[in-house]
């Protein structure tokens, strides 16, 4: 009887407690769906206020069209490099969860690796003039391999000695590892090749400033043959990686990883060969945009790849961390912004980087999973 007299409080108590659950469930609920209004009216308050301003620079003229020309063509340019470096940074944060925050300095091994292979051309005699100038695109292509495969063998050496250890630590300890390997890749880069900066030695093929003159609006444009030719080799590489992840045996094993790296191991697939395949393949890309970076823009020294990997983190963060074409579109975005932004809101040129780390801000703020979102399976989420 006791029992019975029990049992319908206990059921009352149970029903309140649902209830309560219930109605804090959906307190929460309309709370978080009033804080995303405020947060969407507050950024198209934000845009309209940006293209207000843009709207009065353009109608006041201050730029020619031939101008604004240059300026889109040269942001095509620098965001096909930081496309490229930032899809290394998306391939590891995919796979691993983790910010490789030395991809910036294996860039800038790259970039060195790529010099000294066309100072040895260029001082190389080949009847009457140099093997630079005699054979350009052997050296070229040379410059390439050696930049690329340095990068490569730091982005392997970097996972194998930096952050393979600290796989099941916290969160924590492998950024710490990537900044400490960041340090010390650019002192030792310091203490062995010092701290002038070095002319890249192009073959007449690619002679700076030199290119193809078209006409906009009765003006000269050149289309240089260095910016050409980084446009066109990072488009190219960039379709190369998509294909390659999308459609080959490494690239799914990766995208398996990248979801749930136990089943993956189950699987059959090697999760630590992969892993460093990813860091090698993230090398590759990198040290090819380093070369780029020489080719086009002529100097380079030990403290290179801090503003482009700074950079290219952002655009990886702009796309989409983890996803392959965000990153790509985030590369080319930020460039656009960094070459046109400060003229379309008729601010100095010197803030160029503030407006591209401005971005960030504002994207962490108001959309933290990119343009195109993140690739993060629901275990990572």
């Amino acid at each position: 009887m006791s029992d019975q007299n029990n049992s319908l409080p206990l059921s009352k108590l149970g029903a309140m407690l649902d209830r309560t659950q219930k109605g804090t469930n959906t307190r929460a609920f309309h709370g978080l769906n009033r804080q995303n209004a405020l947060m969407t009216l507050a950024g198209a308050a934000i845009l309209i206020l940006l293209l207000f301003r843009i709207q009065n620079v353009i109608a006041e003229a201050g730029y020619s069209a031939d101008t604004w020309v240059r300026f889109v063509f040269s942001g095509l340019i620098i965001g096909g490099m930081y496309a490229l470096v930032a899809i290394g940074y998306t391939l590891v944060y995919g796979i691993l969860s983790m910010i490789n925050f030395a991809h910036g300095d294996v860039m800038m091994l790259g970039s060195f690796g790529g010099y000294f292979v066309l100072v040895a051309c260029q001082n190389i005699s080949v009847g009457m003039g140099t093997l630079l100038n005699t054979y350009p695109i052997l050296s070229l292509l040379a410059a390439f391999l050696v930049g690329m495969g340095i990068s490569a063998l730091m982005g392997f050496l970097l996972e194998k000695i930096a952050y393979r250890p600290l796989r099941n630590a916290s969160r924590l300890a492998p950024l710490i590892s990537a900044i400490g390997a960041s340090t010390f890749i650019e002192v030792a880069t310091q203490l062995m090749f010092g701290v002038q900066r070095r002319e890249y030695p192009n073959p007449d093929l690619l002679t700076r400033g030199a290119g193809w003159t078209v006409m906009v609006g009765g003006n000269p444009v050149v289309l240089t043959y260095t910016g050409v030719f980084s446009l066109a080799l990072s488009f190219i590489l960039m379709v190369a990686l998509y294909l390659f992840v999308q459609h080959t045996r490494l690239g799914k094993a990766m995208r398996a990883v990248s979801q749930d790296r136990n089943t993956a191991a189950l699987m059959g697939i090697d999760v630590n060969k992969t892993i460093s395949q990813a860091f090698i393949l993230s090398g590759v890309l990198a040290g090819a945009a380093g070369v780029m970076w020489g080719v086009h823009n002529g100097l380079i020294n030990y403290y290179l790849g801090f503003l482009p990997g700074s950079k290219a983190f952002t655009a990886a963060v702009l796309g989409g961390i983890g996803n392959i074409p965000g990153a790509m579109l985030g590369g080319m975005f930020l460039g656009m912004i960094e070459s046109v932004g400060p003229a379309a809101l008729g601010i100095d040129f010197q803030l160029k980087d503030v407006l591209a780390f401005s971005i960030l801000i504002l994207v962490l703020i108001f959309r933290p999973s990119g343009l195109l979102g993140e690739a993060l399976s629901k275990e990572k989420v």
